[in-house]
């Protein structure tokens, strides 16, 4: 119905379009939205109108005000808070795919690639389980070991392209093995099956493919129950924690996270030899942290990441299955729960962001994650720090492009600077068409 929902509107605004006329937005202001037809407020107008409800309820049911609301519709406010779009959601009784628009359009061929694994993933996850797959031949359970080892380093760098290559047939064999193997293949293919159920997801949630991450993490976390390794236990609970998150699911989120946190907590001693029950105690905190924060639960975030902290400072920098728990991640997320607090400018500023900070995060993927973080909590300032914010995307993007082009909020935050940009720059010009953006909106104020 959602779906439904946001596509008769949009056939109703290309009409609008076509006949030359300039749709009007909230409180008399004139707003192009073909121009804005990826912007997330646009969106949400349009379902809100398709709703028939008002300002002022779908305001309410999201914790927000009216004005609030409406600007955001405007596009005079930014949605740089993913907790945000996950209530307005709610409060639109559509999903946050429908507002984010995700997937997108691939911006590049690489980002192409990618999206075309997608599909051989999701046959696998969805035809095989732990006790039935289709009889096909499988290789050696060491070769599949080795490339999915291989595929998570990719995943790791945001070269989602190379990391979803043959993915599809992996999962699928390491399922017979799973099924037909001797007890020593069948533990080796359960411990590489969760793993790539982890790339899986890792792929499919920035690609903008909720549904498939979600399902993907649940499978990784079905595996690991059956190895009993706390670290993987741990782990993909994380993974699926955050998955269900981005999707908007919250209860389940959670759910899954508490039953996590029991079942890691006694094995997780940071001063032991293996560290990595540890470490995925601690990622699970940070996992509970990003929770509480989207939930404006402010103390209990903080509490979270108290733990997380305590815990990193006695592991040091590890990087258990390329999660990389350490002191170095745990200052990063601790900016994103900022960013989702509405503190971000002022926590921005006391960060250490020299070379060696970023070179500690240890990969593509957590380098651009911060800067992105960065150029959100930056642009929480209201304009006056938007030439940092503007960096830090571009870095950013330069980065981890597949990543970057294909979050919502990085393309929410494009938008931004380039309305409060007092004149044409070409660096926000740049970044529209890296994004697939084009060229400068038109948008004229009433």
């Amino acid at each position: 119905m959602a779906c439904e929902l946001v596509a008769t509107a949009y056939r109703e605004l290309a009409a609008t379009v076509r006949c030359g006329g300039e749709a009007l937005g909230a409180e008399g202001v004139v707003v192009d939205d073909a121009g804005e037809a990826r912007s997330i407020g646009a969106r949400a107008r349009m379902i809100r109108r398709r709703r028939g409800s008002s300002l002022v309820v779908v305001a309410g049911l999201a914790g927000i005000t009216k004005q609030y609301l409406s600007a955001l519709e405007r596009g005079q406010r930014g949605f740089n808070r993913r907790g945000l779009i996950e209530d307005l959601a709610n409060a639109l009784g559509c999903s946050v795919a429908d507002l984010t628009g995700v997937p997108y359009s691939p911006p590049d061929r690489r980002t192409m690639e990618a999206l075309g694994a997608l599909p051989a993933v999701s046959v696998a996850l969805h035809e095989c389980s732990l006790v039935d797959c289709p009889d096909v031949p499988a290789r050696p359970v060491e070769q599949l070991a080795a490339l999915v080892v291989d595929a998570n380093r990719h995943c790791d760098e945001t070269r989602y392209d190379l990391a979803g290559r043959d993915l599809g047939a992996v999962l699928t064999e390491l399922y017979v093995h799973v099924i037909s193997g001797p007890p020593d293949v069948r533990r080796a293919a359960l411990v590489a099956l969760t793993e790539a159920c982890i790339v899986a997801s890792g792929i499919a949630r920035p690609l903008g493919h909720g549904e498939l991450s979600t399902l993907a993490a649940r499978r990784a976390t079905e595996a690991a129950a059956l190895i009993g390794r706390p670290e993987l236990v741990a782990l993909t609970g994380m993974q699926r924690v955050g998955a269900l998150v981005r999707l908007g699911a919250r209860h389940r989120a959670r759910a899954v996270l508490l039953d996590a946190l029991s079942t890691a907590e006694p094995h997780a001693d940071p001063s032991a030899a293996d560290t990595g029950p540890a470490e995925g105690y601690g990622m699970l905190h940070l996992s509970g942290a990003q929770v509480a924060a989207r939930e404006g639960r402010a103390a209990d975030a903080e509490t979270h990441l108290s733990e997380a902290r305590q815990l990193a400072e006695i592991t040091g920098e590890r990087n258990a299955y390329r999660y990389h728990f350490g002191p170095a991640n745990v200052n990063a997320w601790s900016l994103a729960i900022a960013v989702e607090l509405e503190r971000g400018p002022s926590v921005a500023e006391t960060l250490d962001t020299s070379p060696a900070t970023f070179a500690a995060l240890g990969s593509a993927d957590r380098r651009a994650g911060f800067h992105l973080d960065l150029s959100r909590a930056y642009a929480q300032s209201g304009g006056d720090r938007d030439h940092v914010a503007l960096r830090h995307l571009d870095t950013a993007d330069r980065i981890a492009p597949q990543r970057i082009r294909n979050d919502p909020i990085a393309q929410d935050v494009v938008l931004t600077l380039d309305r409060r940009a007092p004149r044409r720059v070409w660096e926000l010009d740049a970044l529209r068409h890296r994004f697939g953006m084009g060229g400068r909106p038109a948008l004229t104020l009433g």
